[in-house]
């Protein structure tokens, strides 16, 4: 019941409103994905883990009465970093509720040849360290 409470309260915490940023670039998703997890590890940072929703939508669609593929490929990379989270948290506790930062690459079915990454924005103040810092390995890894 607690860990239900929890999450409800975590989930109200995150307004429904925050901005997606993204970048759609012409490519190889499985290349753009590759970048994407290279520019993370060569900031020093370490992956805890990479989520591939694309294909457990596809996987899952007719259980849950699914009539559409959503995605041809799409995964969500999620780490965080010791230096800068203990920045924002210590600015403010209730930052934790950001950690770990995800950064997702998709690509999607009427658009071949396109795939978008992209990050969430981050609220004024502490956590626009690390609205910056996804933003860096986005441009690294796509320019």
């Amino acid at each position: 019941m607690l860990r239900s409470l929890i999450a409800v309260g975590l989930l109200a915490a995150t307004p429904a409103s925050a901005e997606f940023i993204t970048r759609t670039v012409e490519g190889d998703f499985d290349d753009i994905a590759f970048a994407v997890e290279s520019a993370i590890v060569g900031k020093g940072l370490v992956i805890d883990s990479v989520s591939h929703v694309g294909d457990m939508l596809e996987r899952t669609k007719a259980d849950v009465g699914g009539t559409r593929t959503l995605y041809t490929q799409a995964d969500v990379f999620s780490f965080c970093s010791a230096s800068i989270s203990r920045k924002v948290m210590e600015a403010d506790p209730a930052n934790i509720q950001f950690c770990p930062y995800g950064i997702a690459v998709y690509a999607l079915p009427d658009q071949p040849g396109q795939v978008t990454v992209g990050y969430r924005s981050y609220p004024d103040g502490a956590m626009q360290e690390v609205q910056q810092m996804l933003g860096a390995i986005v441009a690294e890894a796509l320019d």
